[in-house]
């Protein structure tokens, strides 16, 4: 699962980079959470471009109680709310990092080791003519795994622009392993005995 993740001036650079369009709605100026609810920057298809949106994060629940915040990769295209939107309107969230926290609940940090951009796939929707998306997740990597069974479908730059652009590459990418992560934490637990 991935439940909020956070971004900062160098991947608003990336994503300026990428789709030679400044990102609508950030401010530049560090480190910054991102939350479900939360309205961010996320980079779609459109006319054969990728160009950044603002949108919300979740899809609405059916019983209008809560939000969808996360889309399982295996079977994601047999699921009537998911189909749809990856295979016509996929999107990449870029991020510095994701958190997640454990059974006791300490809370964990993970990025690339080299220190470049998490590229993390999804898929969008319109609901109430608004379009929000959700963050593709699959089985965690040896490095997530002692910490949580998910984690986020994670992809390189150029899986990132296929994902987004390209409709042959969905399954394949779907089936995609994440590479190896590093984590952190802001605090050592420590055993008195």
């Amino acid at each position: 699962m991935c439940g909020r993740y956070y971004t900062d001036d160098e991947t608003t650079k990336i994503i300026e980079k990428m789709t030679g369009v400044a990102a609508p709605g950030i401010n530049l100026g560090g480190r910054e959470d991102v939350c479900p609810s939360q309205k961010t920057v996320v980079l779609r298809a459109k006319e054969g471009k990728m160009i950044p949106q603002l949108m919300l994060w979740g899809f609405p629940r059916f019983d209008h109680k809560g939000l969808i915040i996360n889309a399982r990769t295996e079977g994601a295209l047999e699921k009537k709310s998911f189909r749809e939107s990856i295979l016509r309107r996929r999107c990449v969230i870029l991020a510095r990092g994701f958190y997640e926290w454990n059974r006791v609940k300490e809370k964990f940090m993970f990025e690339q080791a080299d220190g470049s951009p998490l590229y993390m796939a999804g898929c969008f929707a319109g609901f109430d003519g608004e379009d929000r998306f959700v963050i593709l997740t699959t089985c965690a990597n040896d490095s997530v795994s002692p910490v949580h069974d998910r984690m986020p479908l994670l992809l390189n730059e150029d899986e990132a622009k296929a994902w987004v652009l390209d409709d042959g590459a969905t399954e394949f990418i779907l089936a995609k392993k994440p590479a190896p992560l590093k984590k952190k934490t802001e605090y050592e637990q420590m055993c008195l005995f």
